[in-house]
């Protein structure tokens, strides 16, 4: 090895050793704190990133944390539709979720819950695999969106925390399906990113993260340059109020903005597309998504 070559080596090692310590407040501050990730998007179609996301929560788990994933799939329930010959309909943005819809969806997030445990247990950490029916979690009535029947899509009025919180308890990491128990003996569809809320709230966790397929939140939404690193209560109503936040990302700020009320800690929008983009959020000063905090709480102590 060349001195030239020795020296870029050493500048490597040195820089890695640099973002651990940067990273050692954060994984102090959350050390057996709960974090819910809400897993969805791109980052479930793509092999590689699929492998990031599990790898990163993995880590969240091994340095001390007390991580929930929360998933959706959504376009794997489209392509198994359109298998049985069936065409997706959409109201209001809502998935029309007839009962062989009802049935294909449970069947294709079961199967998508059980491969993410078998990628975690293969890095070798417990993981067990649940629905919102399983202890009667979930409870929900009938989604009606501006009046619309779009069948078994529902929204949340219960979540009963204690299995998610006897599985943390007992050193594993809770995957859950967005399916929820209804009146009558009805299953109902849930949005994931409503769910991931609702179990962030139940739980009381420090951290709730969505992963997406956009950065973050943009003052400029035509300009990449203008992400929001961190945005209060306050400044997202403002945003909301003035146009800037609309369209698909609207739902999912209130969702933010609503499970910060309700006490969750921090809430992160990530883009999933980016490898480790859990890991970068969460273990460094500016992070790379949209972190939506309550302004009148303190930051984290190693935050000016």
């Amino acid at each position: 090895m060349t001195a030239e070559e020795k020296e870029k080596f050493l500048g490597k090692i040195t820089d890695k050793a640099e973002t651990l310590i940067e990273a050692l407040p954060y994984i102090r501050d959350f050390n057996n704190k709960i974090v819910v990730v809400k897993y969805g998007g791109s980052a479930m179609t793509d092999k590689s990133l699929e492998e990031s996301v599990i790898k990163d929560v993995v880590l969240l788990k091994l340095v001390g944390m007390k991580p929930v994933i929360v998933h959706g799939g959504g376009k794997e329930i489209s392509r198994w539709i359109g298998k049985v010959g069936k065409e997706p309909e959409f109201i209001d943005g809502f998935r029309v979720t007839d009962d062989e819809t009802m049935e294909i969806a449970e069947m294709v997030l079961n199967r998508v819950n059980k491969n993410l445990v078998q990628m975690i247990e293969r890095l070798g950490v417990k993981a067990v695999g649940i629905s919102g029916k399983d202890a009667g979690m979930m409870h929900a009535e009938k989604k009606m969106p501006n009046g619309n029947d779009i069948g078994y899509v529902g929204d949340i009025t219960t979540v009963n925390p204690g299995l998610v919180s006897a599985l943390l308890d007992n050193d594993y990491i809770p995957v859950i399906a967005p399916i929820a128990m209804g009146a009558h003996g009805a299953t109902y569809n849930i949005n994931a990113d409503d769910a991931a809320s609702a179990v962030a709230v139940a739980l009381g966790a420090e951290k709730l993260a969505f992963l997406t397929d956009v950065e973050g939140v943009y003052k400029d939404p035509d300009d990449e340059e203008s992400l929001i690193s961190v945005l209060t209560l306050k400044q997202a109503e403002e945003l909301i109020e003035d146009g800037t936040i609309s369209g698909g990302m609207l739902p999912k700020i209130l969702n933010c903005t609503d499970a910060v009320k309700k006490g969750v800690g921090r809430v992160h929008i990530l883009d999933g597309r980016r490898d480790h983009c859990l890991l970068l959020e969460f273990f460094t000063k500016k992070g790379v998504g949209t972190a939506i905090i309550d302004g009148s709480k303190r930051l984290y102590y190693n935050e000016k």
